[in-house]
């Protein structure tokens, strides 16, 4: 499963407003929300904060990958978004997040859910693709930056 199979424009923001973790983690789910895919955003918001309680997920350079698997799903969704402004998410190298992932699996799709994060910690990895995401001026050049970084790394 690919990274551009899962992300559309209806998941990309490309000025996603928010002045806290908090915030930023909320508008996310709301985006995810407006999908079929997702039968209870509350249950979704669950996991994903009880999640964040364990370990902030701002991994750094900028980036954070706030996740979490549930059944209020039929399916695993994602959302892209990057942030209007810099936010403190609490990260590992206490930077500031700009961008952020955001990756809700079935609880029954655990390798799935696994190997999404992986490609998508990997990808977030490079610098100038980081650069690219925060260049970009809508979420149609988002997702054709993740399509073309995708295809340098991935053949499925």
């Amino acid at each position: 499963m690919k990274i551009s199979d899962i992300l559309d424009d209806k998941l990309v923001v490309s000025n996603l407003p928010g002045t806290s973790k908090d915030d930023v983690i909320n508008g996310m789910i709301e985006v995810v929300s407006r999908s079929p895919k997702v039968l209870d955003k509350d249950k979704v918001r669950a996991a994903v904060l009880e999640r964040e309680k364990i370990m902030s997920t701002g991994v750094g350079n900028g980036f954070a990958i706030p996740h979490g698997k549930t059944d209020a799903v039929t399916d695993i969704i994602a959302a892209f978004g990057v942030t209007a402004q810099p936010i403190d998410f609490q990260a590992l190298d206490e930077k500031p997040v700009r961008l952020v992932f955001l990756l809700v699996g079935k609880d029954s799709m655990v390798g799935a859910h696994i190997k999404l994060l992986s490609r998508i910690s990997r990808l977030m990895n490079k610098e100038e693709f980081r650069a690219k995401l925060l260049a970009a001026k809508s979420a149609q050049e988002i997702l054709e930056d993740f399509r073309q970084e995708e295809s340098t790394y991935f053949d499925n």
